[in-house]
């Protein structure tokens, strides 16, 4: 066994989703299309003689349930330290990639042995029965702009692109509790995602994409007050914004939102998945 390990996870900001029940929570999941990030989590884990595991994030000791569900399932007990350039719970997928790279890095440590489509259906699997996801995992493990045309892990879902790249702009306003949406009725969000998965499938572009993620967010009824009014000031600058899935956290391609006089975090599309350093 090796000490420790790292591994880097992009962040992920979706732009629209349909949401798939399923009790296999393997092939639970979402329909939906979305961005991943330069900017992300590195989560390192380390061997540890303590009883139990210990979940750190950013310096603050947390339970994180994907991540102690991903540990479980591989039948280790470690220190997961991870750091983040996003915040936790506004729309960037960070319990996803705390569950994803726990599952790459703690796999290298321990030498589990397993591929790279069976830990991220660990890591999504974890994610999907703590609530706090359904396709951000999977997402993560590709990079760039993903399509994600069927619910569920590796093993059962497809997955294509949108292929290109783009400089990110974002703000955040606050926390929006994805397990909160996930648990209540779902049935006018499911048929919003749904026709705007078929817009992006028809139109592969970044354009198609916002336009679609803004069409969504409204007809979903996920618009806060600040976002909405966040949105309109870039559309008045003649730029393309829309809604991070699930925070209160508004994203814009190129300089939309600096155009319209924020000051936003900038990074850019992650040219791949998550990997070990």
């Amino acid at each position: 066994m090796r000490e420790e390990a790292t591994a880097f996870v992009p962040g992920h900001i979706t732009g629209f989703f349909s949401a798939h029940p399923d009790d296999d929570p393997t092939k639970a999941g979402s329909r939906g299309a979305g961005v991943t990030l330069t900017d992300g989590v590195e989560v390192t884990v380390e061997q540890t003689t303590a009883a139990e595991s210990t979940i750190v994030l950013d310096g603050e000791e947390l339970p994180i349930d994907p991540v102690e569900t991903v540990l479980e399932t591989l039948e280790v007990t470690a220190r997961v330290e991870a750091t983040s350039d996003v915040p936790l719970g506004s729309g960037f997928g960070v319990s996803g990639a705390m569950a994803l790279g726990t599952a790459l890095a703690a796999n290298h440590v321990f030498e589990r042995a397993l591929s790279r489509n069976e830990l991220v259906t660990i890591a999504h699997g974890a994610e999907v029965q703590a609530g706090t996801g359904l396709g951000d995992v999977v997402a993560q493990a590709s990079g760039g702009v993903p399509i994600r045309l069927e619910p569920g892990s590796p093993q059962v879902n497809r997955m294509d692109a949108i292929p290109a790249r783009a400089r990110v702009e974002y703000v955040t306003f606050g926390e929006l509790s994805t397990a909160d949406v996930l648990s209540g009725e779902t049935d006018q969000l499911t048929a919003a995602g749904k026709q705007a998965l078929s817009r992006v499938v028809e139109e592969p572009t970044l354009l198609s994409f916002m336009y679609a993620s803004r069409l969504f967010a409204r007809e979903a009824e996920l618009l806060t007050d600040r976002v909405a009014r966040t949105i309109g000031d870039v559309t008045d600058a003649d730029g393309q914004a829309s809604m991070a899935m699930l925070g209160e956290t508004v994203f814009a391609l190129g300089t939309g939102l600096s155009d319209a006089g924020y000051e936003p975090s900038v990074c850019a599309t992650h040219p791949a998945g998550a990997m070990l350093r």
